[in-house]
C-alpha cells in the first residue's frame, strides 16, 4: 500500500463519517416530530481484514506463504435501516397525525444515543483527517529527499 492509497482510503472515510453525522443530526433534529422514526446508518468494511478474511485469501496463493495480500482496506457506507422500537404512544385527539382512536406515536429518537453516536462518528472522523494529513506531510517529505 502507497502513500495515495492511504489518502484515498482517509479521504473515503470522511465521507463516510461526514454521511453519518449527517444521518444523526437528522435523527437529533426530529426528536420531537410525531412518527419520526429513527435511522441507523450502515457501514461496512471494504475488505475482511479479520484473521480467517485473510487465511482464506491466503490459502489461493499457496507459493506466496508469508506473504499478506493486497488488501484495499476501507469502510463504506451501505445506507441506514430503521429503528425497529416504537416510540411512545400519545393521547392527541385533534393532532392532524392521531389515529381513530386519538393517538399519535411519538419520535422513537433518544437523544442520548444519537448524540453519543455522534460524537464517535465525529472522532472517526477526527482520526481519518489525521490520518490524511500525516500521508500527505509523509508524501511532502518524501519529495524533498527527492531533490
Amino acid at each position: 500500500m502507497g502513500i495515495m492509497d492511504s489518502i484515498d482510503i482517509g479521504a473515503n472515510a470522511l465521507k463516510v463519517h461526514g454521511r453519518r453525522i449527517d444521518v444523526h443530526a437528522k435523527n437529533i433534529a426530529n426528536l420531537d416530530t410525531p412518527n419520526y422514526v429513527r435511522k441507523i446508518p450502515v457501514l461496512n468494511a471494504v475488505d475482511d481484514v479479520s484473521f480467517h478474511g485473510v487465511m482464506n485469501s491466503m490459502k489461493e496463493d499457496v507459493f506466496g506463504v508469508g506473504t499478506l495480500p493486497y488488501l484495499e482496506g476501507g469502510v463504506s457506507f451501505s445506507g441506514v435501516v430503521e429503528d425497529p422500537t416504537l416510540g411512545e404512544k400519545i393521547y392527541k385527539p385533534g393532532h392532524p397525525d392521531a389515529d381513530a382512536d386519538g393517538y399519535i406515536r411519538a419520535s422513537n429518537v433518544n437523544a442520548m444515543v444519537d448524540i453519543a453516536d455522534a460524537l464517535m462518528a465525529q472522532r472517526a472522523y477526527e482520526a481519518n483527517l489525521a490520518l490524511v494529513n500525516i500521508s500527505k506531510s509523509m508524501a511532502q517529505r518524501a519529495l524533498e529527499i527527492g531533490k
